[in-house]
């Protein structure tokens, strides 16, 4: 059960393409590759749900109760979420790709683009159906695609857009009388329309900067009220002429369906006054919002300006530069104070609060990939470097990136936590080594070596003194050192890229791996030692000791991890290359079982406790394999997003065409936002001759949490967090028939609070822990805990550290967790090795308690020093009242 790892968050990527929007309570949802990213900006917490699409999500679309949410990839592939458990409720495929999907306001329907042409469907959940979506309409194709919808206060008209410049009105109930209207004048594809709220006035904004206003004849309630009218009038004109329409062929029947005189005149007009430009420097529009409310309209642009406006006066409020990129997607919360810019290019998401023009929230990911990654020893950080040249620290409770180091010029290939957890080391190709303090953020020190060299590796001995760093060019292992800055040694022998460096836990002996096919151990502090070599069967790709220091690793470009021990003797293999699975790239002329044998390890990490290893490479697996048998015991599938390369093992021969395959072809005319098209210098257009690129699935670095409770990976994709689920996770200890949840309950209410607790620790269920724990007085912990036997005392350390991240009674677990140490200490340091896992938990949780009691202390600092002060003030007696009021008597 150990093993129950499950999919957790991803916090490498915070925006990768489709449309962010706000849920019903000022969530935002952006979509990150093919899943779904929620970001909780009051609780300052965000969660990637597990919901998997086909492809990258393009667009999604929120229910007005914020309950379902549906989304909708490149190739139109649909899924119904459901927002209040994180689960997929349904499967659906549209079969066209889907440019825009919008729920209508009352919630019974959602509007979806379709081609050129427009859907209505049931929405979801409204209607006792088999089928949870079911189509109510199919509106008659435009010229070209459709790109917006709108829909009006009272969901009985809607408004699309189309790449045709023209902009139709539709109804959504059929009413005699009324057919579309057709809105034209504009010179380039439509980006958004929108109606005013309880109104059919809209506002129609095209990508050349124009906007225009659209005035109606009616007012939304006078315009319904003729529609039924007409239908009315149209009804009973069929129940006095059904005989006669029997007779009558069908042309002539449509003409008695829709009389002249039951024609609606509801018209939309536009005055010059009602044209409006926005003024931008080569730029164009690329997305919009509405908030009908306050009548706010916001517009991004291409050149990364966003700007506000007071509609329908057309009055500027805000503008501003957010990006260097264009700004993909805006959009608006239920209040509308709060702005939500998602840009592609730089995935970089924003939320900007305009009243006060402040950043309500500020991420982006690695513009590249990740390289590398690395946990702090307490397991609350964790490290990550891109091929960007950056050093980013995520915050795992809330996901959020905190800190960015950008001093480097080249691609970060590895980075380590100092022994402290308050130093970051940082190996680059740059050639340098850097040294940043999470103190205050700065880069304190930077090794360099005599000459130019390309640092692959890097390592960090167990005081945190000694800095080892493997070259890819010279072929050397540079040792400096971390007080003094200077460098202390220079170890030559390699004659290949050094692709592995790593001290032995608790000693100065340095074991480095190269591209030569050799392993050495060096003692770097004694140099005449003699210098251990260790040949292996093909190039050696990554290196990782066992947590005790007896055993390393290997891992070799043929997919074999090698185990070894100090004395250069080999103790097992592994033959990984099939585990890892056979995946076709789009452009593989050859079949997955020969592609296979390209395949091997780039990652490996040893367990807390050391039983076993964690590997990841070039594959969409990742492996668990039990480092005493060398035998695999899981694996795990890091992503299911086709959009990458190499995902599928069978490759479909109808998409082979004469010029490639047709993935990889821009069919795209270049109007939409997802132009792939690169730029040639100094033209203002693509190169039509170019190919879209497709990333290929990859893990180059696995790294389990000192806690053991969880395990991360870098890997295209991002950032994934794996975890244990334990609310899920059914394990007992010791379990007997006599042992249920009632049981434990009348213990407890008889006040035999050590049987309770003991019963609650053999079921293994955490509500009954907590319950039992809780019911203790904290004046009989100490003594509760001395009769607790050692083998529950190690199982109770455990469940605190869970139990203190939530809970209020940060006191009382505090006291049951001293209790703990004190009396069963002999019992703890004997398994030391076993229940270190639990201390890291316990030390996480501890500490995370302290910032934030650390934090609200700081914010409240000066109103406890006013209280205080306050009841020091002496307030005058009875007896010193009636003294002053005698004494004032007499002076009368």
């Amino acid at each position: 059960m150990k093993f129950a790892f499950k999919f957790s968050n991803l916090c490498g990527t915070v925006y990768r393409q489709g449309n962010v929007s706000f849920t019903t309570n000022d969530c935002v949802v952006s979509p990150v590759g093919n899943r779904v990213t929620i970001f909780d900006l009051k609780n300052n917490k965000s969660k990637t749900l597990q919901c998997e699409n086909r492809k990258n999500i393009a667009k999604l679309a929120i229910s007005p109760n914020g309950c379902t949410m549906i989304t909708v990839d490149e190739d139109g592939h649909a899924l119904l979420i459901s927002m209040v458990h994180g689960t997929i409720l349904h499967h659906f495929n549209f079969k066209e790709r889907v440019r825009d999907i919008v729920y209508s306001p009352c919630g019974k329907y959602f509007a979806v683009t379709h081609g050129s042409k427009m859907q209505v469907w049931h929405a979801p959940g409204t209607t006792l159906d088999f089928a949870p979506f079911r189509l109510m309409h199919l509106f008659p194709a435009q010229f070209d695609d459709s790109t917006c919808i709108d829909w009006s206060s009272d969901s009985r008209f809607l408004v699309v857009g189309s790449k045709d410049m023209t902009c139709r009105i539709y109804t959504v109930q059929h009413v005699p009388g009324f057919r579309s209207v057709t809105l034209s004048g504009h010179r380039n594809t439509v980006r958004g329309v929108y109606f005013e709220r309880n109104s059919l006035n809209l506002y129609s904004i095209a990508k050349d900067c124009s906007l225009f206003i659209w005035r109606c004849s009616h007012s939304l309630s006078e315009a319904f009220t003729e529609l039924e009218e007409a239908r009315g009038a149209a009804s009973s004109d069929e129940e006095d002429d059904v005989q006669e329409e029997e007779s009558i062929e069908p042309a002539a029947k449509r003409m008695l369906k829709f009389p002249g005189r039951n024609k609606v005149p509801v018209r939309w007009s536009l005055d010059k006054d009602d044209k409006h430009l926005f003024i931008q420097d080569k730029g164009t529009i690329t997305c919009s919002a509405f908030h009908k409310e306050r009548n706010l309209l916001v517009i991004g642009f291409s050149t990364g300006v966003f700007s506000l406006y007071d509609m329908p006066a057309f009055h500027q409020i805000h503008s501003l530069s957010i990006s260097q990129q264009k700004v993909s997607s805006v959009a608006i919360n239920s209040t509308g104070d709060w702005l939500a810019f998602g840009c592609r290019s730089l995935g970089q998401l924003l939320v900007w609060e305009w009243a006060s023009e402040s950043y309500m929230m500020k991420q982006q990911g690695h513009f590249y990939d990740m390289s590398c990654l690395a946990y702090s020893p307490d397991g609350q950080y964790l490290a990550t470097g891109g091929d960007d040249s950056k050093v980013k620290i995520w915050d795992t409770l809330t996901g959020f990136c905190f800190v960015t180091f950008t001093e480097h010029s080249g691609g970060v290939t590895a980075i380590k936590f100092g022994p402290t957890g308050k130093v970051i080391i940082s190996a680059s190709l740059d050639g340098t080594v850097r040294a940043f303090d999470l103190h205050r953020y700065r880069n304190f020190r930077t090794f360099a070596s005599p000459r130019p060299a390309q640092f692959s590796c890097l390592a960090v001995d167990a005081s945190g003194d000694l800095i080892c760093a493997g070259s890819q060019d010279t072929f050397e292992v540079f040792v400096w050192s971390m007080q003094t800055g200077r460098l202390l040694e220079l170890l030559a022998g390699h004659q290949g890229p050094v692709s592995g460096v790593a001290f032995q836990p608790g000693t100065s002996q340095l074991v480095s791996c190269s591209w030569d096919k050799t392993v050495r151990v060096w003692d770097v502090l004694n140099r005449a030692s003699a210098i251990e070599s260790v040949q292996v069967n093909s190039d050696a790709v990554s290196l990782v000791f066992r947590p005790d220091g007896r055993q390393f690793a290997v891992s070799t470009l043929d997919g074999t991890i090698s185990f070894f021990d100090m004395n250069a003797r080999q103790l097992g293999s592994i033959e990984g290359r099939r585990d890892l699975g056979a995946g076709r790239r789009g452009a593989d002329l050859v079949t997955a079982q020969q592609t296979a044998s390209s395949k091997c390890f780039t990652g490996l990490c040893y367990t807390a406790d050391g039983s076993c290893l964690l590997a990841g490479g070039r594959s969409k697996f990742v492996c668990i394999y039990d480092a005493t048998q060398q035998v695999l015991i899981k694996k795990f599938v890091i992503s299911k997003n086709r959009s990458f390369d190499g995902m599928q093992r069978f490759l479909n021969s109808a998409n082979m065409t004469e010029a490639g395959p047709a993935d990889l072809i821009d069919d795209d005319s270049g109007d939409s936002d997802t132009d792939h098209r690169k730029m040639l210098p100094g033209v203002a257009v693509g190169d039509m001759s170019s190919r879209r690129t497709r990333p290929e699935i990859r893990t180059k670095a696995v790294q389990f949490s000192p806690t053991g409770r969880a395990w991360a990976a870098a890997s295209t994709e991002g950032l994934l967090i794996f975890s244990l689920d334990a609310s899920v996770v059914f394990d007992p200890l010791e379990l007997d028939v006599d042992v249920t949840p009632s049981r434990i309950r009348t213990l407890l209410g008889e006040g035999e609070l050590l049987n309770g607790l003991v019963m609650s620790l053999r079921l293994n269920e955490i509500s009954l822990i907590q319950q039992s724990v809780e019911s203790v007085p904290a004046s009989e912990v100490e003594m509760l805990c001395r009769q607790l036997p050692d083998k529950y005392a190690e199982h109770l350390l455990k469940c605190l550290a869970g139990l203190m991240e939530g809970s209020r009674h940060l006191q009382f677990y505090l006291t049951w967790a001293v209790a703990l140490m004190q009396t069963h200490v002999r019992s703890f340091k004997a398994h030391s090795t076993a229940i270190m896992p639990s201390l890291q938990s316990l030390h996480k949780a501890i500490s995370q308690r302290h910032d934030d009691v650390s934090k609200l202390c700081d914010e409240n600092m000066y109103t406890m020093q006013y209280l205080r002060q306050c009841s020091q003030l002496k307030c005058p007696s009875d007896d010193e009242e009636g003294a002053k009021s005698e004494s004032e008597e007499e002076d009368d």
